[in-house]
């Protein structure tokens, strides 16, 4: 799949999946794009776990609902670990935004869809899947991807024009 088609070809899917495994040959390409992306001063912050047990798939599942995860295939958890630059800044949000981003064309490549789960894992529903996984305190759960093959077709969600969004040489209204 050439580039641009994965960009302008992906779109998030937010139903039920069919509940085939995901091959770990195709989760394990999937997560070596995400470790791929850019990362402030290569500080690399950004870690992943693939996920693609059924009985660990259930058991995060039931950290939170959404319809995707009783159902997903396979799973990436998305983890960010805080560490100060010299510059004195964190680049940890940009570094596992860049890494989800990646595995999302990814995902879409193979011929799977996913969804970016963020904030309805934030709080305990985070600390659960945490501890699930046994993932050290220093270490935050910021992402979850279920991943599989869509239960029915979907459609992208629609986008703004790109004159209201974007322009040259300016901001303009």
């Amino acid at each position: 799949m050439e580039t641009m088609q994965a960009v302008f070809g992906r779109k998030s899917y937010r139903g039920g999946f069919t509940g085939a495994p995901v091959p770990r040959e195709d989760l394990r390409e999937i997560m070596e794009a995400g470790l791929a992306a850019p990362s402030g001063h290569n500080l690399q912050t950004t870690q992943l776990i693939g996920v693609d047990d059924p009985e660990l798939l259930k058991r995060l599942a039931d950290c939170f609902p959404h319809s995707g995860m009783t159902t997903a295939g396979a799973m990436v958890v998305v983890l960010a670990k805080k560490i100060q630059c010299v510059d004195g800044a964190f680049y940890h949000v940009e570094d596992f935004a860049a890494a989800t981003e990646n595995m999302l064309l990814a995902i879409h490549d193979k011929g799977y869809a996913s969804v970016w789960l963020q904030g309805v894992i934030r709080g305990e529903p985070a600390a659960r899947m945490a501890a699930i996984l046994g993932v050290p305190r220093e270490v935050e759960v910021v992402v979850c991807l279920p991943i599989g093959i869509p239960a029915k077709p979907f459609k992208a969600a629609p986008k703004a024009p790109f004159e209201d969004r974007a322009w040259f040489n300016g901001y303009q209204v």
